[in-house]
């Protein structure tokens, strides 16, 4: 008797429905063909096991198991539950009535108990968009994936939860999306509220958050470039539906996601220095997301960039221009969108202080050689620069109430909206940070004394070629905070603050 059951697979962000197709024949045997891993091939042993401890068998005939389409490579142990299905129904052990109508995922302990699976939410996605009815899965996913309308999702414990389903015996109620599944911003326990001092820092945060802007924060060890960097998702302006939807997949697609429905609060991902370039930007024989893209929508922290490997920071250069990274395969092509806020911390020195504050900072040479490190392509793509100073003890021990992050949000909100009308007839740029030349010639045109200013400032500071595109982009969010719709010299003068890298002199 000839059987389909549908599973489904993930590549990158996107499902594809897999027909398993399950014979059975004369003979001994136990075939399974069309791509599997190694993962879906020790599959038979866990089936054998739930199937007797769940008062049924593995038939002793020969079985043909073939995943379709077969030229596409399968992998993991998701498919236990969909593979011990077709088994009974074709063995004729259950009788079974419209199972076509679903999507049936899982992995099977040997007691017939079911484990998460990865990329739940892209698969209800695919399978409501393919006129499925159901979809039947682990009860730690359900809550992701009942957040798409449009198709019943099922959580299971076990297998025998699902048999009984089948052949009617008992009733399961679809589960609903939690009623916490909404866009509210949840409560942080980082908020600028308990931050003392570096009001001048927070004003730069607060420009980088409302531009979209990448960010490089440099000072000494304890000047609170970490306590600063933490606190910057409290005042990005909430996700809409949209984004939610696409962070949701990605960290579906990693596995990150246990009992947890739609994503509410950006995520902040804070990879350590020894990480490799594959964990950042994702990779390996089968690819999965990496960091960059785990920080999707939010912020990407990396604390002391001078200490990650020069190799591993140059695969940001792609993904911060692009707002995509692409691994690819000999088989297959794997892209995962990467649009996050880039925050970078570093001290100003190998010796951890500023050349002149009466520290040793190191050698002309070892300040060449640390510096080195970052280069200038990547530098290039972070639009501002700002220097951090340890908070004096006046401020440190001050019991006046700093302003909140939900203040700040507020004003970030305004700005992000001002910008969404400004760029709405284009699809690729929401806010000012991912403006090209052609929209910085458009949207950023500063008067007379606005030019005459940056003229100035870039022949006696020596700002670099690279500093102009990004103190005119810098200008505008600071014009569109202050609500106008002309950049005046105020916004530029501000603007050119933020630029401390580029400064001639600042490496020696």
């Amino acid at each position: 008797m000839l059987t389909t059951v549908f599973g489904s697979a993930v590549f990158g962000v996107e499902a594809t429905t897999i027909s398993v197709e399950v014979h059975m024949d004369n003979g001994i045997g136990y075939h399974l063909v069309g791509l599997p891993d190694n993962a879906i091939k020790e599959s038979s042993f866990r089936i054998a096991a739930a199937l007797k401890n769940n008062g049924f068998t593995l038939p002793g005939k020969k079985i043909t198991i073939n995943m379709a389409p077969a030229d596409l490579r399968k992998e993991g142990s998701a498919y236990d539950l969909t593979i011990a299905i077709g088994i009974l129904i074709s063995s004729g052990q259950i009788k079974a009535e419209h199972f076509g109508d679903f999507i049936i995922m899982g992995e099977l302990s040997l007691d017939g108990s079911l484990q998460p699976i990865r990329g739940a939410l892209p698969i209800a996605i695919q399978a409501r968009e393919e006129g499925f009815k159901g979809f039947f899965l682990p009860k730690q996913n359900s809550a992701e994936a009942a957040i798409v309308e449009g198709i019943d999702v099922y959580g299971l414990s076990n297998l025998r939860e699902l048999t009984d389903f089948l052949e009617k015996r008992n009733s399961l109620s679809p589960d609903l999306p939690a009623e916490s599944d909404t866009l509210n911003l949840p409560d942080s326990d980082f908020d600028f509220s308990d931050v003392k001092g570096q009001e001048s820092i927070k004003r730069c945060m607060e420009i980088a958050a409302a531009g979209g802007h990448n960010i490089i924060l440099i000072g000494p060890p304890g000047s609170g470039k970490t306590m600063l960097a933490k606190r910057l998702p409290g005042i990005l302006p909430p996700m809409s539906l949209h984004e939610a939807l696409e962070t949701t997949k990605i960290h579906s697609v990693a596995g990150k996601l246990k009992d947890v429905g739609l994503m509410r609060q950006r995520p902040f991902r804070n990879p350590h220095h020894s990480a490799s370039s594959v964990s950042l930007a994702g990779g390996g024989s089968f690819p999965q997301p990496g960091e960059i893209s785990m920080a999707h929508n939010g912020v990407l922290f990396l604390d002391e960039l001078p200490e990650f490997r020069r190799d591993v920071l140059e695969v940001l250069r792609q993904p911060l221009e692009d707002r995509e990274v692409t691994i690819a395969r000999a088989r297959f092509t794997v892209t995962y969108p990467s649009s996050f806020m880039l925050v970078a911390s570093m001290n100003p020195s190998p010796g951890g202080f500023f050349p002149d504050a009466g520290y040793s900072a190191g050698s002309s040479n070892e300040m060449q050689r640390y510096m080195g490190k970052i280069s200038g392509p990547l530098l290039d793509r972070i639009d501002i620069h700002i220097e951090v100073t340890p908070v004096p003890f006046e401020k440190l021990s001050a019991t006046a109430p700093s302003e909140s992050s939900s203040d700040i949000r507020k004003r970030v909100t305004a700005a992000r909206e001002i910008q969404q009308h400004r760029f709405r007839d284009l699809d690729s740029i929401h806010y000012n940070a991912q403006m090209g030349s052609r929209q910085i010639r458009q949207f950023c045109k500063p008067d007379e004394a606005s030019l005459s200013l940056l003229k100035t400032a870039m022949e006696r500071l020596g700002l670099s070629a690279r500093a102009y595109d990004r103190i005119l982009k810098v200008s505008r969010t600071i014009a569109d905070l202050d609500k106008s719709d002309e950049i005046k010299p105020e916004h530029i003068a501000e603007a050119i603050q933020y630029r401390s890298l580029d400064r001639e002199g600042w490496r020696a």
